[in-house]
């Protein structure tokens, strides 16, 4: 999940995990002599390698870059909307996306109308029919007409997830609900979406994470930590990169140089330098040089 100008959730430093959320399509970007494609959960290259950048797709749409500007495909590699945008984030299940245009963030519709007109300098994915954007340097949300659903208000504000977003509030991070209430009150120093009735948060220099009371679920113990999906959560540990499950226990060795997120039974990896994707066992399923 891309954000911009949003300080919030990249809980490993300089290192984008969280996945996207694909809305129903088991298509995965894979990157091949340079050009991004995408492959089916067997492997099996579905849309050839063509673009300069890609994102997943949700749903049936994916946003790709072509010419140094972004527009979407649907799942037969059809271009669906005209590559114009500056940026471009995939479609959340509401059937809007933000995108960039000339410096400002909207909000698109599937048909390429904008549903929210570019307006904003900062501006987050939507979730639960809310999205974070920036308006006079504070954050706040709107509904999806771009009304003002929560009032600006915090340094610094995540999208929703399972009814809670996580919001900054001086040094600290907390969570609110959607009426704007505060429902767990900031205390950590990085905060992330809740996923699977959890949410990966960092106290202290370690990264652990609690359920939606606010209560730790696994004791914080981790160099970083990504969201649950699929039933595993993405963590590092002395610069190692594997899986654990609601337990807190590995189930995927800390074996890559990086991961990101399961989406759909793969997760994105890393080993010496070249992208693969493996299965909830582990195993290899594509590889960048297959």
């Amino acid at each position: 999940m891309r954000k911009y100008r949003n300080s919030l959730l990249l809980l490993f430093p300089a290192l984008f995990l969280a996945a996207c959320g694909t809305g129903g399509n088991a298509l995965h970007p894979v990157a091949m002599a340079g050009k991004y494609g995408y492959i089916n959960q067997s492997g099996k290259v579905i849309i050839q390698p063509q673009f300069d950048d890609v994102g997943e797709f949700s749903n049936d749409l994916a946003p790709v870059q072509m010419g140094g500007k972004w527009g979407y495909i649907d799942t037969a590699g059809k271009v669906a909307i005209t590559p114009q945008f500056d940026l471009a984030d995939p479609f959340a299940d509401n059937g809007l996306a933000l995108v960039g245009l000339g410096g400002k963030l909207g909000y698109l519709k599937k048909t390429g109308q904008f549903a929210v007109n570019p307006t904003y300098d900062g501006a987050g994915r939507f979730g639960d029919h809310l999205a974070p954007v920036v308006t006079n340097n504070q954050w706040g949300y709107i509904n999806e007409k771009g009304t003002l659903a929560i009032n600006p208000q915090f340094a610094a504000a995540g999208n929703f997830s399972e009814g809670l977003a996580a919001v900054r509030v001086g040094n600290a991070e907390g969570y609110i609900d959607k009426s704007g209430k505060m429902a767990i009150t900031p205390q950590f120093q990085l905060a992330g979406d809740f996923h699977d009735g959890r949410a990966a948060v960092k106290i202290g220099n370690v990264y652990g994470f609690i359920g939606r009371d606010g209560k730790l679920s696994i004791q914080p113990q981790f160099d970083g930590a990504g969201d649950f999906r699929d039933g595993l959560a993405v963590v590092s540990v002395g610069g190692r990169f594997g899986f654990i499950d609601e337990k807190g226990r590995f189930e995927i060795n800390p074996r890559f140089d990086r991961a990101r997120s399961f989406d759909h039974g793969l997760a994105l990896v890393w080993m010496n330098g070249q992208q693969a994707y493996v299965d909830k066992s582990g195993k290899v399923v594509w590889n960048q040089t297959a």
